[in-house]
């Protein structure tokens, strides 16, 4: 009893603060909406408030964002092959992550935002879709949200589970809490040892850890031809092509610094950008604009032309094909100090990567990249143009790059096969079974 009174203790106090919290959430999303017009729409699901009946989806995946999302589409639809019969719910956090959900699977899967973590509105969420079974991917330990699950004999499933030192730091702060909700998770299947490892510090149960792998290595096979045919068209001619993928502000300044630099030695280079935010498109366009550069984007002109300079990609879901059409690929959040986005993206269409050195929500792979002579670190933007340089003046050297991160993502596939066959046994039922 001293248990449930301390887990009532916790959860009322965590729970007071959220609703003495609440004003400041409405101010995150109109001081959002104003960077990011989608933020100002469907405040309606923030809070669990629908206006149509319940509608039962005994199937929930969460996916926080577009990486989450993409990272879950294999496995969405290996799940939806196996068992047509089950609709599914598919939560956000982010405009971007739901117009990924919605590009991917369109009105075949219910979609809504997550509601914040109070106990109302994860109740009526709970009450409206009615999930037999919860599927979490990657990091998302909301109390409220898995007490209610263990309250409603939901089993909850991490997968892909992946918890960094600095997370784990984070996560400490609410410490009793934490435990004792994680310790209601059914399955936490995670990425690498050292994922496990935090997670059982954290206070997931040692029987309902395993490694599965990261499900980032068994992502569909990409088909870019007849973008890379387009693109080759419109360009006219062979140019030495480069992306700046999932940038963030504090990077842009040191990408446009080694775009010039590189320009001194290969003043036909051009570079394909892409934001990772889009409220952050038009912004870099006229950054290379006002020094001088010719820039396009895709929304406007399709493709990058002879003179065209710099390629702002300021559309959604299209990351994979400008991937294919550079030679080397520098992926953001890692010169700023973010984490690190996905690195297996540009290994999957055999383009040579460049990253920062702030990977930490990447270690596992990054580690793995950087032994197999798979990738190139750089700290700043004299660096950055610099490799640039080296690997635009040797293609052999570029292509070992690309060869050997293809060949690490193919070895490291698998986790996709572990994970379906821990989730087959606790799937619904088949009505009338």
């Amino acid at each position: 009893m001293q248990t449930d009174f301390t887990e009532r203790v916790l959860r009322g106090v965590y729970s007071a603060a959220l609703y003495l919290l609440l004003p400041i959430t409405l101010y995150h999303l109109i001081w959002r909406g104003f960077r990011q017009r989608a933020y100002f729409q469907r405040w309606d699901e923030r809070y669990a408030s629908y206006a149509d009946g319940a509608a039962q989806a005994p199937l929930w995946l969460h996916a926080v964002s577009v990486g989450e999302v993409n990272l879950a589409a294999p496995l969405v639809a290996q799940l939806r092959a196996q068992r047509p019969d089950l609709q599914l719910v598919v939560t956000t956090i982010t405009p971007t992550g739901s117009a990924r959900a919605r590009a991917l699977w369109g009105d075949s899967v219910a979609h809504v935002y997550l509601p914040y973590d109070l106990p109302g509105a994860v109740g009526r969420f709970l009450t409206h879709f009615r999930p037999a079974l919860a599927l979490i991917v990657e990091t998302e330990l909301w109390p409220n949200l898995l007490f209610a699950c263990r309250d409603r004999n939901i089993p909850t499933h991490i997968l892909n589970a992946r918890l960094s030192a600095r997370s784990l730091r984070g996560y400490r702060v609410l410490g009793p809490l934490i435990r004792r909700a994680l310790s209601s998770v059914a399955l936490v299947a995670a990425q690498s040892n050292d994922d496990a490892r935090r997670f059982l510090e954290l206070g997931a149960l040692p029987e309902r850890v395993q490694v599965t792998g990261n499900l980032k290595f068994d992502m569909a096979p990409v088909q870019t031809c007849q973008v890379e045919t387009a693109f080759a068209a419109a360009l006219g001619a062979a140019r030495p092509v480069w992306i700046a993928a999932s940038t963030h502000e504090e990077e842009e300044a040191a990408v446009l610094e080694a775009h010039l630099t590189l320009l001194r030695s290969h003043p036909d280079a051009l570079l394909l950008w892409a934001p990772r935010h889009p409220e952050r498109f038009r912004a870099v366009a006229q950054r290379a604009s006002d020094i001088g550069l010719v820039v396009a984007t895709r929304s406007q002109q399709q493709w990058p032309q002879t003179s065209t300079g710099v390629f702002v990609i300021d559309t959604l879901g299209e990351l994979l094909n400008f991937y294919a059409c550079a030679q080397v690929a520098f992926v953001g959040g890692s010169l700023q100090d973010i984490g690190g986005h996905n690195l297996l993206e540009p290994a999957a269409t055999g383009t040579a990567i460049l990253t920062g050195p702030h990977l930490h929500n990447f270690a596992d792979i990054a580690r793995r990249l950087r032994e197999a002579q798979a990738m190139r670190m750089v700290t700043d933007a004299a660096s950055l143009a610099r490799a640039l340089c080296e690997l635009f003046d040797d293609a052999d050297v570029r292509q070992a790059l690309a060869q050997h991160a293809a060949q690490l993502l193919q070895e490291g596939r698998g986790a996709l096969a572990r994970t379906l066959t821990l989730i087959a046994p606790k799937l619904p039922p088949a009505a009338g079974i």
